[in-house]
């Protein structure tokens, strides 16, 4: 593909003022409140399609050392290291039937991770497995976090297809009770929440979704006895259906392409189009990653790290489009701090955007025939503005006679839902199936969004804490007034493109914590010192990207159009620096958050 040339001043003027009226298309008042959970009454948009029959188990009483609540990666990195370590009791509970975490519940046909797989799948030194592609498939994915946990004996406490409901402290014992939707109420000298930010499905509030009198799902709990076929294809129960999916990010764009080869007419629902670069994914042998040298994994990884944080690197390991494209991520992710001259930078970053989506738009005309369709698939936003993403088969499925593409920017959305199919504009389109490739509630775990209550000393609940302080943390994992708890994810801490990257530190941060404490016989708890002094950290070098998201198209980045949230919420110099900071604290300074000796009634401040 030629990209095209470098944009002249005018141009760059006329793509502001299409960028801007293209959001104003699309931005809805009610902004993230257009969206509904999948409880209550949706409550079969969430449930568990994979695991049909939970093992009948009575309530748990008992004691454990370490309980990790989620069963992602992120949990299951979190035993891995904490059995490296010698700590033997540590149980994991997940609310799927089995390990995985997103890759348990995402089995949508398509399915694959849009980071290489060398690089995204974690421990692959310490498991000796080379992954079979670039970019792996959604089965391979959860083969392999299934392969650690089996390496490291976390199924033998596991407990499956259960909910935490609520963690309180017990200042008596100094543990955690922690109690779940199967009965049980035991306890643990420590809790780790490794619930994720990509688990709880989120549906459009459409009026008239509950009228449906069609089929109908989330990708990721896909109905497979309805469809049939696998994540491969092959959906045989669709050949005489009318099947709509509303939804063209990360997973309709991998989705689609499937459901056009097998329904008889699929309706594609879009509101704003994604950008959609070359995947070019392929079969990978040893040879070609470098397996043959110890550490490979770690050594290719780091280098990945390095790159999309904005860091130099002598050479480019994985060489894509994410590597490529790496410097017009800045808006996203801290770590691509400037110093210098800042509006020549901003100048300069703004041609390099405009070219990149020139090339990205150039894209859609050469692979799709209907020029009024691919008018419509065109991403009209800076490239930072959403999560990018990457296909060789979605544009083309545009190009078949049974995909019609229904663009509802003019609407800001589908305006309802009727009993026999969906209607947008005038038009209403007859259905026998709608999905929902809606995504999830990003960046909220169970106990930021308040459905896993946090009752730490004296009873004080950590979002009503919060709530008055804003976030308190101390690296983003623990805070003070919740002993012995520690949390893992994007809150305060470091962030990447290069998710499992982040937890797999995280992982060995919690590690290390229980570790110091069990040897000194202490708590875990900073005191507000040390928060106020980490607050100051994030706040005093955060970069100002507010302006920036106020200028995108409405998307979780910047909460649907309404802004970006006020907590600092990101370490502001990068992971690879996050992490340097994290090995000097832990061999130098570990000890300011264990001087709580046990048996004190009183939090340290």
């Amino acid at each position: 593909m030629t990209t095209p040339q470098t944009p002249a001043p005018h141009e760059l003027a006329a793509l502001r003022r299409r960028y801007r009226l293209e959001r104003e298309r699309r931005v809805r008042p009610d902004g993230a409140a257009q969206y509904r959970d999948a409880d209550a009454g949706f409550g079969y948009y969430a449930a568990d399609p994979y695991t049909q029959e939970t093992t009948g188990r009575g309530p748990l009483h008992d004691t454990v050392r370490v309980a990790v609540i989620g069963g992602g990666f992120g949990g299951i990195l979190t035993g891995a290291h904490l059995r490296r370590q010698g700590v033997d009791s540590v149980r994991i509970i997940e609310k799927g039937g089995d390990f995985g975490g997103t890759w348990y519940w995402n089995r949508y046909p398509g399915v694959h991770c849009d980071i290489e797989s060398h690089v995204y799948l974690p421990m692959l030194d310490e498991t000796g497995y080379v992954p079979e592609w670039k970019y792996a498939p959604g089965d391979e994915i959860r083969r392999h976090a299934v392969r650690i946990a089996r390496k490291y004996g976390l199924y033998a406490d596991a407990l499956f297809s259960t909910g935490v409901t609520a963690l309180t402290w017990e200042q008596a014992t100094e543990t955690w009770t922690v109690t779940t939707d199967r009965g049980d109420a035991f306890r643990a000298a420590y809790v780790v929440s490794a619930t994720g930010t990509l688990t709880d499905p989120k549906l459009p509030g459409i009026p008239g979704i509950e009228d449906f009198a069609g089929h109908t799902f989330h990708t990721s709990r896909w109905d497979y006895a309805y469809t049939g076929g696998t994540p491969q294809g092959g959906m045989t129960g669709l050949a005489d259906k009318r099947v709509g999916v509303v939804g063209t990010g990360a997973t309709g764009i991998q989705a689609i392409p499937m459901l056009a080869q097998d329904a008889q007419h699929l309706y594609v629902f879009q509101r704003t189009p994604s950008t959609v670069d070359v995947r070019d994914n392929r079969r990978t042998t040893a040879r070609d990653v470098g397996a043959d040298r110890e550490n490979w994994a770690r050594e290719r990884r780091e280098n990945y790290l390095r790159i999309v944080s904005g860091e130099s690197a002598e050479q480019d390991l994985v060489a894509d489009r994410w590597t490529m494209s790496a410097t017009l991520l800045e808006k996203l992710l801290p770590s691509f701090r400037r110093h210098g001259d800042r509006q020549a930078f901003e100048a300069a970053y703004e041609v390099a955007d405009a070219a990149k989506m020139n090339e990205l738009r150039a894209r859609v005309d050469q692979t799709v025939t209907d020029p009024g369709t691919a008018e419509k698939l065109k991403p009209w936003y800076r490239y930072a503005c959403k999560r990018p993403a990457f296909s060789d088969h979605y544009y083309p499925a545009f190009n078949r006679d049974n995909v019609t593409l229904v663009d509802t920017a003019d609407t800001h959305g589908i305006e309802r839902i009727t009993e026999h199919g969906v209607t947008a504009g005038t038009t209403t389109y007859e259905l026998d199936c709608l999905i929902f490739a809606t995504g999830f509630n990003v960046g909220t775990s169970g106990i930021h969004s308040g459905r896993l209550p946090v009752h730490g000393r004296g009873g004080v609940q950590l979002l009503h804490k919060w709530a008055r302080q804003g976030p308190r943390t101390l690296h983003g994992f623990t805070s003070n007034g919740f002993p012995n708890l520690i949390q893992l994810g994007p809150l305060q801490n470091a962030s990447s493109v290069n998710f499992t990257h982040i937890l797999d530190e995280q992982a060995t941060h919690a590690a290390a914590l229980i570790t110091a404490a069990e040897t000194a016989g202490a708590l875990i708890e900073p005191s507000t010192m040390t928060e106020d002094a980490w607050i100051a950290v994030l706040t005093d070098s955060a970069p100002d990207h507010e302006w920036f998201h106020a200028q995108c198209t409405p998307g979780y980045y910047n909460r649907e159009g309404h802004g970006r949230p006020n907590n600092p919420t990101a370490y502001p110099h990068g992971a690879i620096t996050f992490h340097k900071l994290l090995k000097h604290w832990r061999d130098h300074s570990i000890t300011e958050i264990l001087q709580n000796p046990r048996n004190t009634t009183t939090p340290h401040t």
